[in-house]
């Protein structure tokens, strides 16, 4: 099934933070119709996500921060428990979650694993996130981690068992998170 898309209009709303833009196009779908859309599209770049894993503890590795989208969406305190993650800027998705790891968590990763790459909020936002996991250990920790400059990150290593009962009870609700934890435990890498 392929569509013909006509641009109509490309209109950039904003570069502030990243690049907002309203796009009107017509799509002429398979049956011949031609319909008009007028959408916004975020693109804020590509990013990549890992999940740090510790078979031996049967834990992961997870940070906590402060996010303005969820705040404004209802999150009474704003902050998220979630994956370490980055977006890519010029870097490889494999060397940008390797800076990400070291910055956020404090651990400098050996051996990653490249799981899949999504779209994440394929409807409004460009963003595909490479998703990698990793195994850590005490003898990887380089540095205490909490991120950079303006961040403040908190460093959560959290088992494997509880992790999974905080998706189901609301306390991890992101994502990207979500998926990781439970490539894991289908992956068999950890105990439920």
């Amino acid at each position: 099934m392929s569509f013909k898309i006509n641009i109509i209009k490309d209109k950039l709303l904003s570069e502030n933070w990243f690049v907002l833009r309203n796009v009107t196009y017509d799509i002429t779908d398979q049956r011949e119709r031609v319909i008009r859309h007028k959408r916004e599209v975020y693109d804020r770049g590509n990013g990549a996500t890992i999940l740090l894993y510790n078979r031996e503890k049967n834990s992961v590795v997870l940070t906590r921060q402060f996010r303005i989208a969820t705040w404004v969406n209802g999150n009474q305190d704003g902050m998220l428990i979630e994956a370490c993650a980055g977006l890519l800027d010029d870097d490889s998705p494999e060397d940008c979650i390797r800076k990400e790891a070291i910055e956020e968590t404090g651990y400098a990763v050996g051996e990653v694993e490249k799981l899949y790459t999504c779209y994440m909020s394929p409807g409004g936002v460009t963003e595909l996130i490479h998703f990698f996991a990793a195994e850590y250990n005490e003898s990887l920790r380089d540095n205490a981690g909490g991120g950079i400059e303006d961040e403040s990150i908190e460093v959560l290593e959290i088992g494997f068992p509880e992790a999974l009962a905080m998706i189901k009870d609301g306390r991890i609700c992101d994502g990207k998170t979500v998926m990781l934890l439970q490539h894991a435990q289908l992956a068999g890498w950890l105990t439920p």
